[in-house]
């Protein structure tokens, strides 16, 4: 005797990307903000790395990049000479892939990887790039922040599906601290 049973196929669709992109003008406040996410989420196991302006004087003279474990290397200054530039600033692509790259590996218990930002200068950085290509379309959700406006690379990162594209304006970044922590607790980490 031969049973056939009906094929019951279910299909799920996310209720949510599951990477979260910032955008908005430079000064608009998307690295406090992020900072301010990971208070809000302080018991969330987080690995990845942010921004940090240099300053002396009342002068911007660069940016540190600062991992989520306390390791820093200097990304750009006005001091550093190379074929790495933007604007006023020499970028240190090997300092920045020797401190950066490695916190962007999720461990076991990783449930956010952490990326301010992906920009200009951090997108020297070849192997950069394909981490966060590969971070896109792992398991783990990222909270980054990316550049108003950038490279084709840039620009088809905030294009993809599976990103949430979110505006920061004076407006409502004091609003979207509890409003994108809810978010990742809520959406993200129970995926």
């Amino acid at each position: 005797m031969i049973f056939a049973f009906p094929l019951l196929i279910v299909y799920n669709p996310p209720t949510m990307p599951a990477n979260l992109l910032l955008t908005g003008r430079p000064g608009v406040g998307k690295t406090t903000l992020v900072r301010r996410v990971l208070e809000e989420l302080n018991d969330v196991p987080a690995t990845g790395f942010y921004t940090v302006e240099i300053r002396a004087g009342g002068r911007r003279l660069g940016f540190r990049a600062v991992t989520l474990d306390g390791q820093e290397a200097v990304l750009a200054h006005v001091e550093i000479r190379g074929r790495h530039r933007v604007s006023r600033y020499g970028v240190d692509v090997a300092a920045f892939e020797r401190v950066a790259l490695p916190s962007l590996i999720p461990g076991l218990s990783t449930c956010l990887v952490v990326i301010d930002e992906i920009g200009k200068m951090e997108c020297f950085s070849h192997a950069f790039r394909q981490a966060v290509v590969r971070i896109l379309g792992a398991d783990t959700p990222l909270l980054a922040t990316i550049a108003l406006r950038g490279s084709r690379f840039i620009e088809g990162l905030k294009a993809r599906q599976d990103v949430e594209l979110v505006e920061i304006t004076p407006a409502n970044r004091d609003d979207l601290v509890r409003e994108l922590a809810g978010m990742l607790k809520g959406g993200f980490f129970g995926r």
